[in-house]
């Protein structure tokens, strides 16, 4: 592929203005230049690879018609925002894409005038544009606002709650719809399928177009004939034109338009720019385009690591989401009633072997996690136990369900909640820092939280077999160490005894608390259920001096403020000192420089460790 210096268009482009110097051919060749890019930096620091590779066309032309300094172009979720990076003054800099104090992977609004809005999950850029606009139209400001979204973002109801708004109200908010058939995996369910059939309705559109025009020259009786035709044609095409959803919500549609043709994208944009109404641009494109693994595998490449930028391959890797998923699929085959349920992250979440397995119990609802938390609820409550395996940072969006439809009601729905804690180069949108804090605050909710390889299987036992309510069972990106289990799952773990000073470590930092405090003269306490507290450890605790929680979780309300709020109820004259992230924005960076950061590296552990063991063994 290629480094910037080898780069003899995209070198030359300062700002999008740039893009005006340029002819087809060149715009073609930029393009290449592009991908070919990416493909180079994404080969070393990671990141979101086909989806940015099928969006370059997209991305020139949408920047050659508006002005994107006054103009607003939001991008849904955000991972597909490499190319509007690299044609607005970033493509020098775009070599740190991830890495700790560079490039971010997502839009930032601190980073360039140019990124109009914070993203970094599904659905949010429809809702967005409308807020921008009202307060556009508030503040007499006038320009355009483009939303660009993926037809996996359209498997999220926030996007139709917007759609209906924006419809109803008549706004002119320009929604680009990045049509590649995939979210992360492929898509699911009646919206990708209206999409299928929307891609197959040009020969009808192209037909509707002629022959009205036709009429329209018959003399005297030709406007007559073509009114006539059109109220005809507005009868006819709910049978067979799929894009009447989008009419119907009030949107003008334009569209199929190829995604890969500059020229055709442009001259529709300038269309779209002067209808002044609510507008539905529908454009193909083949996520991965232009390199050959990637459109091959394309699933492998929307979020892939470092990787061989010659062949493709990457370094094997196994996590806990595959050894969560193995002991998922034999728990399934001595239980009928297991069932599993993802949110379009079937690969993500290790759930793909299970679906091969068991495809009659694999449900994926798409980008909707909201949805399959209720649906979740609905199932246990008719008796099956669903598993919902999802990320930590997109269980958030489920809160209310968590709340009111599993907890309140006490249903056994059990959560494997993936890439809990810090999660390094995605960044601050991706942190799974939250779910202790949160997940405390409801009703009847049990919390695992296993160190282990071996406790990670172990709770998903127990949380099947023999706790009675919601359970959810954290476990972090990359691999928990595997080492013999001791003791029962729902009972702290004593890898020191008792002394002055304990250290109660839960999760993946139990395994750097040891190793910190194996030559020191303290106590160790491997707390793998987060609750029900073990209140036998937590008696011993009560007697110490001082006692130092570790979590990869927001410090406040979280299981550091549960042990000292049971400690202060208790009487107790322990000192609580709880070690965590603190309730700030941690940058992108790897998983040691936010640990580095907050607290929880080995050499900033032992640090807080011994000025607390200094007034008492001195």
């Amino acid at each position: 592929m290629a480094e910037y210096s080898e780069l003899e268009l995209l070198r030359e482009i300062r700002s999008p203005k740039d893009l005006d110097k340029l002819t087809n051919e060149q715009l073609d060749r930029l393009a290449d230049e592009i991908r070919s890019y990416m493909v180079t930096v994404v080969s070393k620091n990671g990141g979101h690879l086909a989806s940015n590779l099928g969006v370059t066309e997209l991305t020139i032309a949408l920047h050659k018609v508006f002005d994107f300094e006054t103009d607003r172009l939001i991008f849904d979720v955000g991972h597909q925002s490499y190319v509007h990076k690299l044609l607005t003054g970033r493509a020098e800099q775009f070599a740190s894409l991830r890495k700790r104090g560079g490039t971010a992977g997502f839009p930032k609004t601190s980073e360039s005038r140019y990124d109009a809005f914070n993203t970094g999950h599904s659905s949010t850029s429809v809702s967005a544009a409308i807020g921008i606009k009202r307060a556009d139209a508030i503040l007499g400001v006038e320009r355009n606002v483009v939303a660009l979204i993926g037809d996996g973002a359209l498997t999220g109801g926030m996007a139709y709650e917007a759609l209906d708004d924006i419809g109803q109200q008549k706004l002119p908010v320009i929604i680009v719809l990045n049509d590649n058939e995939m979210s992360i995996s492929g898509n699911v369910g009646g919206m990708s399928r209206h999409l299928a059939k929307m891609r197959t309705a040009r020969s009808y559109q192209g037909f509707k177009r002629g022959f009205s025009k036709v009429l329209k020259h018959i003399p005297l009786i030709g406007k007559w004939m073509s009114d006539r035709f059109e109220r005809l044609k507005n009868r006819i095409k709910y049978f067979i034109l799929p894009n009447v959803l989008f009419e119907e919500l009030g949107f003008t549609y334009l569209g199929p338009i190829n995604g890969h043709d500059i020229e055709a994208l442009t001259e529709v944009f300038e269309h779209a720019k002067g209808l002044g109404k609510p507008v539905v641009v529908h454009v193909i494109t083949k996520k991965g385009k232009g390199y050959e693994p990637a459109e091959r595998n394309p699933e492998k490449f929307h979020g892939i690591g470092k990787f061989d930028e010659a062949t493709g391959e990457c370094p094997s890797s196994r996590g806990n989401s595959a050894v969560f998923a193995e002991e998922l699929c034999e728990l399934a085959e001595k239980r009928e009633r297991v069932v599993a349920i993802t949110a379009a992250m079937a690969s993500g979440t290790g759930l793909n072997a299970f679906k091969e397995r068991f495809p009659e119990r694999f449900f994926d609802v798409g980008i909707a996690e909201q949805h399959a938390v209720t649906m979740a609820a609905g199932m246990a409550l008719a008796g099956t136990c669903p598993v919902f395996c999802v990320y930590s940072s997109f269980l958030q969006r489920g809160f209310d369900q968590l709340l009111h439809d599993v907890c309140l009601q006490n249903l056994k729905v059990v959560f494997g909640i993936d890439r809990a804690g810090l999660v390094g180069a995605d960044g601050e949108t991706h942190h799974g820092i939250y779910d202790i804090s949160y997940l405390l605050t409801l009703p009847n909710m049990s919390i695992l939280s296993p160190s282990s390889q071996e406790e990670l299987r172990a709770a998903l036992y127990c949380a099947v077999d023999r706790i009675e309510g919601p359970c959810a069972i954290r476990y972090n990106r990359g691999l928990l160490p595997s080492r013999e289990m001791k003791g029962d799952m729902l009972e702290w773990e004593c890898i020191k005894p008792f002394r002055s000073v304990c250290v109660a470590a839960t999760g993946r930092l139990v395994a750097a608390a040891e190793e910190v405090c194996r030559d020191l003269n303290v106590g160790l306490y491997n707390a793998r259920c987060i609750r029900p507290m073990d209140e036998n450890a937590l008696e011993k605790l009560s007697h110490a001096h001082y006692v130092i929680t570790v979590e990869d979780g927001i410090v406040n309300d979280g299981f550091g403020t549960q042990v000292a709020a049971y400690l202060n109820e208790k009487g107790s004259g322990a000192q609580v000192i709880p070690v965590g992230v603190q309730n700030r924005v941690i940058e992108q960076g790897t998983v040691s420089e936010q640990d580095d950061e907050c607290g929880l590296s080995k050499e900033k552990l032992a640090e807080t460790i011994k000025s607390c063991m200094g007034g008492i063994y001195a």
